[in-house]
């Protein structure tokens, strides 16, 4: 038996599922999900489990490059986006508006993990990386400018 972190069977296969660039959006309970195959539901009963809870164990256990919310979150949910930010020590939040979001990734996305959470543009977008640090650091490679950032978090 898992001793921690993510037990759901499912969720941490399609963890271990992610490539590089891949999407997970990590939603709340009304995300729209149209691809069955994309579905991951965790959803149990209001705010059980929270968007927050759900994206704080993914973040512990994914790669990831890139984070993109709502730019709706940050002005009418700031303690979700803040708590977003801080949970985020890989990169920087991105964001973008909550229509321009979702036509861009609920398609693209590899999975879509719908949580319990009652959360006003309570969305976010992970786009999967690779541990860049462990990458660039053979002998003889060269770190291009544009992974200097990845490439400095070490584990």
């Amino acid at each position: 038996m898992k001793k921690d972190g993510i037990l759901n069977r499912n969720l941490i296969n399609a963890i271990a599922d992610m490539g590089h660039t891949d999407i997970m959006i990590i939603g709340d309970v009304g995300v729209p999900i149209k691809d069955e195959k994309q579905r991951i539901d965790l959803a149990i009963s209001e705010d059980l489990p929270s968007v927050g809870k759900v994206l704080e164990l993914i973040m512990d256990e994914m790669i990831y490059e890139k984070v993109i919310v709502a730019e709706e979150q940050k002005l009418y949910n700031p303690l979700h986006f803040k708590n977003v930010s801080e949970l985020s020590k890989r990169c920087k939040v991105d964001t973008m508006s909550h229509e321009d979001l979702f036509s861009t990734y609920l398609s693209k996305a590899k999975y879509i993990v719908r949580t319990g959470g009652f959360e006003p543009w309570g969305n976010v977008v992970l786009v999967a990386g690779i541990d860049a640090w462990k990458w660039f650091q053979k002998e003889g490679v060269i770190t291009p400018d544009y992974y200097e950032e990845r490439a400095s978090f070490e584990e």
